[in-house]
């Protein structure tokens, strides 16, 4: 069957309709302002949970709802919109992203090229403050040391730093950069990359069917690019907190990638290197109940926060003492972390750290 259209935008929907219209707009905006309005674009929505009323919405919208008959996963939603779609170019994406202005063109170009997939550079809230980090570097060397730093405190540093020159790497790059540690809250591809590696592996609930997939593509010779000038924000962790079983979907998916990856061997080895992991704060953390800093010294720093005590993932934010002394956690990201304790660093240009904040959340 030839195409019928030029781009497919496919989304999976998971109980939150009025993130499904933003999204929808924040496209439809760029597509305009960019100059696409002239491509035939396939709005696809694999609906995995909804309320009546949110359907009527979705017919107003334009989009094409697909109803699997429950929730497949975000993997499952993904294949299913592809094999719904004609297009040699697809975008598929959790209708927790806001794509801005430009975003749609800059990962289009690549493509176009002879690039298989692209990712763009992520912010977690919307005044564009703090960075959301690349996906961590799926290898061997770094599962190690990652389970090493979840477990020791001697090794938590050394996690961290490790994880820090890979992030800023994929931060500071301009142009293109080739990394297959994309997102998959918004991947854009070709169908020529789709046939390379076939549909992802629903057997990943959610949680990891896009590395995995990008894992696949990787050995099968493919290319694949972090593209800074394609920006979009994401609203984090509004589809999965909609989902009771994400925090066991999360360990399940992970022991499932290393064990399809690296060998059972090598995912009870860091499962047994894990268990009975330490506080590692070690008592260092300074506990606060605000959510504001004084920032020290007059270079430019990073300030990084984690929902987890280990310090990596992080979002960060770059900023200048000289022009802003003090700094404070954007109030939507606040919300959007879960009740308990956050951890902020404040570290120097060159990775060293200079203060550790326990901040409580409500």
């Amino acid at each position: 069957m030839g195409a019928t259209a030029d781009l497919a935008i496919i989304m999976v929907h998971f109980h939150t309709p009025r993130l499904v219209a933003e999204a929808v707009a924040c496209l439809k905006d760029d597509l305009s302002s960019s100059g696409l309005c002239g491509l035939r674009v396939e709005w696809i929505l694999v609906d995995n949970g909804s309320e009546p009323e949110d359907q009527e919405l979705f017919q107003n919208l334009g989009l094409n709802r697909l109803d699997p008959g429950g929730n497949t996963g975000y993997g499952g939603g993904v294949n299913r919109g592809v094999a719904a779609s004609t297009a040699p170019w697809l975008v598929v994406m959790n209708p927790d992203v806001l794509v801005l202005s430009g975003c749609l063109g800059a990962l289009l170009a690549p493509l176009k090229a002879g690039t298989d997939v692209v990712g763009p550079r992520f912010y977690w809230d919307r005044e564009l403050h703090l960075l959301l980090p690349p996906n961590e570097p799926r290898r061997r060397r770094w599962e190690i040391v990652a389970s090493l730093g979840r477990r020791f405190p001697s090794t938590a540093g050394w996690a961290r730093r490790s994880w820090r020159r890979h992030v800023r790497r994929h931060w500071k790059a301009e142009g293109l950069f080739p990394s297959f540690e994309l997102s998959g809250a918004l991947l854009a591809f070709s169908r020529e990359a789709w046939g390379k590696v076939g549909p992802f592996d629903e057997a990943f609930p959610l949680y990891f069917e896009e590395t995995d997939w990008l894992h696949r593509l990787r050995r099968a010779g493919g290319s694949a690019c972090y593209v800074n000038e394609a920006s979009a924000i994401h609203l984090y962790n509004r589809s999965a907190s909609q989902e009771p079983r994400a925090a066991a979907w999360l360990a399940q998916s992970r022991q499932r990638f290393q064990r399809s990856h690296y060998g059972s061997w090598f995912a009870a080895l860091t499962g047994l290197v894990e268990r009975g992991a330490t506080d590692l704060s070690g008592g260092a953390a300074t506990a606060t109940d605000g959510a504001s800093l004084t920032l020290p010294g007059e270079e430019p720093l990073w300030i990084e926060i984690s929902p987890t005590v280990m310090g990596f993932p992080a979002a960060a934010e770059q900023v200048d003492p000289r022009q802003q002394r003090i700094w404070t956690i954007p109030s939507a990201v606040r919300r959007d972390l879960s009740p308990g304790v956050c951890w902020v660093r404040v570290v120097t240009e060159g990775g060293g750290e200079l203060e550790v904040h326990a901040v409580a959340l409500p």
